[in-house]
């Protein structure tokens, strides 16, 4: 079991159980650990301890974030940014393919994937010539490996997971950092209204949701809440092209193509203040 397993199985039981404000000791026996290690495990990875983030995981919290979604999926659309920009600490150059690589499936590309950690457990990443191609959370690596084949029948596919390594170090960097943003180019085989659904998602920065209906009347399309939800479920590239940050117009969170424990996982690890390097974590009473 790796450190998103036990960190997961413990999120699981406080969305499940948190108005019983389960303790620690009980939580460290969900994640078959002592107290103190489930501390400092859990701190390192969402920069905070598991009882401040239970608060990540309400429902008050979520309204809250989607009305600051709201306002800065409006500021970042009608401002024609066509990616993330300076309030995203990852800037994505998101390219479609014309109809003719629609249907070539990759022919004559060599297209480089590999397994590689991540704060949301083991994923799978593809880098076409154009940019990445592929990115999914590996649940089975046999399955995976069958879904990225079936996308890209016609290329030839090289393993190199040290790549695939450094990619993931880019992609799930913590926000608000002071370094420079990070830089992507993407790649994506979609239809045009899928293509502008995708890139709406791209103005969403972490630390906020939006509703289907919202980005459906962002792109011009009030109404296509429904069509807009199956285009962000079609979406090949995970938490790269932030579907996860769309949540129901009430504050419940919702379903996940990769489960909703990763689906939370992915909001709070986002909205989780950094504890800084180097501070060191007490140990708990």
């Amino acid at each position: 079991m790796n450190d998103y397993e036990r960190i997961a199985r413990v999120i699981r039981h406080l969305d499940e159980c948190h108005a019983e404000q389960p303790d620690l000791a009980l939580l460290a026996r969900r994640a078959g650990l002592s107290r103190f290690h489930l501390h400092r495990l859990f701190s390192a990875w969402a920069g905070v301890t598991p009882k401040d983030f239970l608060q990540c995981l309400t429902l008050a919290h979520a309204k809250k974030l989607l009305l600051a979604g709201g306002s800065i999926l409006d500021v970042t659309l009608e401002s024609g940014l066509s990616g993330p920009g300076r309030l995203h600490d990852l800037c994505v150059s998101l390219e479609a393919a014309s109809p003719g690589e629609l249907k070539s499936g990759g022919a004559g590309w060599a297209i480089s994937f590999g397994i590689a950690e991540s704060p949301f457990g083991q994923c799978l990443i593809a880098e076409s010539p154009r940019g990445t191609c592929h990115l999914s959370f590996v649940e089975n690596e046999k399955s995976a490996m069958a879904e990225l084949q079936s996308d890209w029948m016609q290329a030839e596919l090289k393993r190199d997971d040290a790549a695939a390594a450094g990619t993931a170090s880019k992609i799930f960097r913590r926000p608000g950092g002071s370094t420079a943003p990070a830089t992507l180019r993407a790649f994506v085989r979609g239809t045009p209204f899928q293509v502008r659904v995708w890139r709406a998602l791209l103005q969403v920065p972490p630390g906020s949701l939006t509703t289907y209906g919202r980005l459906a009347s962002a792109i011009g399309r009030p109404g296509a809440a429904r069509a807009v939800g199956a285009a962000a479920g079609q979406n090949p590239l995970g938490y790269l092209i932030p579907c996860h940050r769309v949540i129901r117009e009430t504050g419940v969170i919702g379903n996940y193509y990769w489960g909703r424990t990763r689906k939370r996982a992915m909001i709070a690890w986002e909205n989780a203040p950094r504890i800084e390097q180097g501070t060191p974590v007490p140990e708990p009473a």
